[in-house]
């Protein structure tokens, strides 16, 4: 994990960048809440690394946009699962 607030930050949008991952993911992966991520990506980053934080917020916007899917599968295989006797 990083020593500062700062290098934390730039490491969890280094993070999202490469892998498209989610604020959930990535709060899984760091040990972190979601809460956390998204302060960090969205308040902190934009004060130190300017370049990075127009990366991630086109990997946020991305996922923004593909929730209501990742949430209707999700939806789809519970309710599959509970017909399975």
């Amino acid at each position: 994990m990083a020593d500062t607030i700062e290098d934390r930050a730039c490491e969890l949008a280094v993070y999202m960048i490469e892998t498209g991952a989610t604020v959930r993911a990535a709060a899984k992966r760091f040990g972190i809440s979601k809460s956390t991520v998204h302060k960090d990506l969205s308040q902190r980053l934009p004060q130190c690394n300017r370049r990075l934080y127009q990366q991630v917020r086109q990997v946020l916007e991305t996922n923004k946009a593909q929730r209501h899917i990742r949430g209707g599968l999700a939806t789809q295989k519970k309710y599959r699962s509970l017909e399975k006797p």
